[in-house]
């Protein structure tokens, strides 16, 4: 059973609307109710708005862990600084070139080594992380 509908348009869009039912070989009435009935559901650009907004909410919780993750890791960095400065020794003035000279030598293997772990893919904190986890049974949160 059908409900019948008066409905006031456009002139032009009348005319939209009988062209579209010649073309179509279609009665206006068809037209018109599959028109209504497409504006009533939802149709493919709210289907992607509504997956955009699921991928900006993955992206907005990825963002929220590395500022995490990037705050742990200046705070890690200047309390090192901080405790190397506080712990380390000054060097006498006739030891300050051998010290320099050991000192490139050390930085030299520490970007050598840097470089291989950065192409191997292990980061450090995932072996701390594991590391705090066998020690202290820590609960394991790197798969959140």
């Amino acid at each position: 059973m059908k409900l019948r509908l008066s409905l006031y348009v456009d002139p032009g869009l009348a005319a939209q609307l009988t062209d579209l039912a010649k073309r179509k070989k279609q009665s206006i009435s068809l037209v018109g109710e599959a028109a209504i009935a497409s504006f009533l559901t939802p149709d493919d650009d709210e289907r992607r708005e509504a997956a955009m907004v699921r991928r900006l909410d993955r992206i907005d919780r990825r963002l929220d862990r590395l500022e995490r993750d990037l705050a742990v890791s200046v705070e890690s960095m200047a309390l090192f600084i901080r405790f190397w400065l506080i712990a380390t020794p000054s060097i006498r003035d006739d030891l300050q070139e051998l010290a320099h000279a050991k000192g490139r030598d050390r930085f030299a293997s520490f970007l050598e080594m840097l470089g291989q772990r950065l192409a191997s893919g292990n980061r450090l904190s995932q072996e701390v992380a594991a590391d705090m986890r066998t020690n202290k049974s820590v609960p394991d949160t790197s798969q959140k």
